[in-house]
């Protein structure tokens, strides 16, 4: 049996905390906040109570494996199915048009398109089958199987051949598309995580294939019902956890990991499971000193009251700035909750900035709660977005789920095979591939 100590309390950390206790090892987590959960974590005030961070997610086969590995199926614990969206987002733009995308249906999508302009729904649906090929490339070989860039023989050839590639989202979005309309809503999801699709690999764009193919999907009570589930989980796998503690770096003697230094002393470890930015513990600063995190977006979240629009799913207005808004949440009666994220250069109020796209909630606002970028990142410690794309070469500057430090694992937005809750989830099953059993 294995001492493991990871580091990190948010989804990542507590998905490989939990899969490695069920595996026979004795595991130990180490969250800074006084809380799990990192950006599933709920925000409350004045009675209403909204997501943190994601309000649902993609590929729902990466949650129900890990509740499954480690104790009962998901749906057994939230006393519920997952709900499937039947429309994503709606895209609105600037000339008045809009577009809702639906999920899980290429025939939908096709109809949703045409109705923006007759033949759009096609070239929709040409573009987004290009992705199938790159998705099959991507789960056999990245997403599902542990890779190691560092090891003798590289990567599988297709594999590298795709990541290697030099087309840019950027290019290809232009090349795929006449009408800025339909390149808007490709780059949507790139760009709301805050990356410049100019330094995004072309591979990236494969979300939208993801989205037509197994649609998207919210969990009952809201995201932050998983936060809740796996601090259960954790109980009852006998991890032990502890909050509130400040981790400086990594001990490392003879080239091997040897224990977690905190502020409150060391913790002896035969593993390490790094589940937070790689550069903020200086012993693995050097191996990722060519990456930057992206920036979460400005969030307000709104508790509104009265009569305000009917919003049952995400509208994102494509202006300057980008703002998306994000029905959901809990609220007291008579009210509603909303998120808004903005991107872009954001030189006044977001709910003003509404106004001028037909939405006024200001005579509705009873209480809010605005967190600035800079404010995100030091409440959660680090960015839930993960790596920032500056070209291909950003998926080989990032690491996990191994690491140069023998003993040394990286799961989460920052490391393979990425941000967004589908990826993070996975995250914490190749480090417990690689691991393996005590």
């Amino acid at each position: 049996m294995a001492r493991i100590v990871v580091v990190g309390g948010g989804l990542g950390g507590m998905a490989a905390a939990a899969r490695l206790a069920k595996q026979g090892h004795e595991v130990a987590l180490l969250e800074a906040s006084a809380r799990l959960g990192g950006s599933l974590a709920p925000v409350h005030r004045d009675g209403y109570t909204w997501d943190g961070g994601p309000t649902s997610t993609l590929l729902p086969a990466a949650l129900r494996d890990l509740f499954r590995k480690t104790g009962r199926p998901l749906e057994t614990e939230l006393g519920a199915e997952l709900e499937p969206l039947e429309v994503i987002r709606e895209h609105r733009f600037a000339d008045r048009t809009a577009v809702k995308v639906p999920g899980g249906s290429r025939a939908d999508q096709i109809a949703a398109f045409d109705e923006l302009g007759a033949g759009l729904g096609e070239t929709w649906a040409q573009h987004v089958d290009g992705y199938g090929p790159v998705w099959d490339v991507l789960r056999r070989h990245y997403v599902e199987m542990a890779w190691n860039p560092r090891t003798k023989g590289g990567v599988p050839k297709e594999l590298a051949s795709l990541l290697d590639s030099r087309e840019t989202l950027h290019k290809r979005l232009r090349h795929d598309f006449r009408d800025e309309r339909l390149a808007l809503v490709a780059g949507h999801r790139a760009v709301a995580e805050g990356h410049d699709l100019r330094n995004v690999p072309s591979w990236v764009g494969v979300t939208n294939y993801l989205e037509q193919s197994f649609g998207g999907w919210r969990v009952p009570g809201g995201m932050r019902r998983l936060a809740e589930l796996l601090t259960a989980r954790l109980e009852t796998r006998r991890v032990t956890v502890r909050t509130g503690v400040e981790v400086l770096d990594l001990v490392v003697r003879h080239g091997r990991v040897a224990a977690v230094h905190t502020a409150d002393g060391d913790a002896d470890a035969d593993a390490v499971v790094v589940a937070v930015d790689p550069r903020r513990l200086p012993v693995l600063a050097r191996w990722v000193e060519r990456t930057m995190p992206a920036i979460p977006p400005v969030v307000a979240h709104l508790g509104l009251t009265g009569t305000v629009p009917d919003l049952t799913h995400d509208v994102v207005f494509h202006a300057e700035p980008m703002i998306t808004v994000r029905p959901g949440g809990e609220a007291p009666e008579g009210g509603t909750a909303w998120t808004l994220n903005g991107r872009g250069r954001i030189a006044e109020d977001m709910v003003d900035a509404l106004v001028r796209h037909g939405i006024d909630i200001r005579e509705n606002l009873v209480t809010r709660v605005d967190l600035s970028p800079r404010q995100l990142v030091e409440q959660w410690h680090g960015s839930p977005m993960g790596v920032l794309w500056q070209g291909r070469g950003t998926v080989r500057d990032r690491l996990g789920p191994t690491s140069p430090i023998e003993g040394v694992y990286v799961a989460g937005a920052h490391g393979a095979p990425g941000a967004g809750v589908p990826f993070v989830t996975q995250s914490a099953a190749l480090v417990a591939q690689v691991i393996g059993p005590a």
